[in-house]
């Protein structure tokens, strides 16, 4: 028969173990997710958990045995300022985490490389690492990559751009197509109501975060600003000299340009192309990433929005997803949306 519980004090693991009628050994088996507990008696100890309303207290189980989470990050190679954020990010926050038992690290590797990105993951030693974030494309070798992580045990979150075909346990990134319709709303309504082309500036046809923001953009463009004609996206690869030589040529080719939508986080090869196009009428201009570069040209007039996601928003939510997957607790699914931030030159932060 079971004994009523003294609610004046937290339950604890014998708690549970008397009333799932187990060991506290199969207890504390099933509380780490380890092998060797048969699924029924999983079940039970789940809902003595439940009925207890137990709450484990993490920090001290794993202070109690010397854990250390250990975190990795894969972000692309590119030299631009929002990437470069990120890694700042990543570096501040570790140095707030080190009482905490939790070790960040990060690895660069090429952009929109798939091969290079799965070499990377496959290198990734599954003995000594709890979960891994992952910025790059999706690919059928990236997500097998990825499978392999996850047989391993190893918790793997899609960062910035989704890889949902993966098995991945989490993405942390704003809701790209919502972006873009953002972006086109905003450009539609500063062109209209004069008729005219637009120009789409993207990273690559494999980053699922850009051609997400280009089906989002097409989509209202379509619905609501129909007399606009939307050009082939430029493919930039976020490498500032071929976009400026491909937004150069396109400017001197084409007429009754009215706007701009930048999709990629690279904005340097734009910005030197406005600065010394000459042309007669600026086009609208619509950007992502708030960062230096872009919050300078948005002071000065050049660009006209800037679509943005916090980066320390991002670092700290992955950090937070890995350790509650680890911890099977669970995650606060609002506290980890991460917004659409939308800026113009008045509402810049300091």
């Amino acid at each position: 028969m079971k004994q009523n519980q003294d609610t004046s004090l937290p339950p604890t693991i014998n708690d549970i173990a008397r009333v799932a009628e187990v060991s506290l050994a199969t207890v504390d088996r099933v509380l780490n997710s380890r092998p060797g507990v048969r699924e029924k008696t999983v079940r039970k100890v789940h809902r003595a958990i439940a009925e207890l309303g137990y709450v484990r207290d993490t920090a001290a189980a794993n202070l109690a045995r010397g854990r250390l989470y250990n975190f990795v990050f894969i972000l692309p190679s590119n030299d631009n300022e929002f990437l470069a954020s990120l890694e700042l990010q990543i570096q501040q926050l570790q140095t707030g985490l080190r009482h905490e038992r939790t070790r960040l690290s990060f690895v660069r590797v090429a952009a929109f490389d798939p091969m290079v990105l799965t070499e990377a993951i496959d290198q990734i030693d599954v003995s000594q690492v709890d979960g891994v974030a992952i910025f790059g494309p999706e690919t059928p070798s990236v997500r097998d990559s990825i499978a392999h992580l996850k047989a391993n045990g190893i918790t793997v979150v899609s960062l910035v751009a989704d890889i949902p075909s993966s098995g991945r346990d989490h993405f942390i990134g704003v809701d790209n197509v919502a972006a873009g319709r953002t972006a086109a709303q905003l450009l539609g309504r500063f062109v209209s109501p004069n008729d005219g082309k637009i120009v789409v500036l993207t990273g690559s046809l494999l980053a699922r975060d850009h051609l997400e923001r280009r089906l989002g953009f097409d989509e209202v463009m379509a619905r609501d600003f129909p007399k606009l004609q939307i050009l082939a996206s430029l493919e930039g690869w976020d490498d500032p000299d071929l976009v400026e030589r491909l937004l150069s040529t396109v400017l001197a080719e084409t007429s009754n340009i009215m706007g701009i939508y930048s999709a990629a986080a690279g904005n340097e090869g734009l910005l030197r192309v406005l600065k010394g196009s000459g042309l007669k009428q600026k086009p609208a201009v619509v950007a992502h990433e708030l960062t230096p570069l872009s919050r300078g040209a948005l002071n000065n007039g050049i660009f006209d929005a800037i679509i943005s996601q916090d980066p320390g928003h991002l670092i700290r939510s992955a950090v937070r997803v890995m350790r509650a997957q680890k911890d099977c607790l669970p995650i606060n699914v609002a506290q980890e949306r991460i917004r659409i931030d939308v800026y113009l030159k008045e509402n810049m932060p300091p």
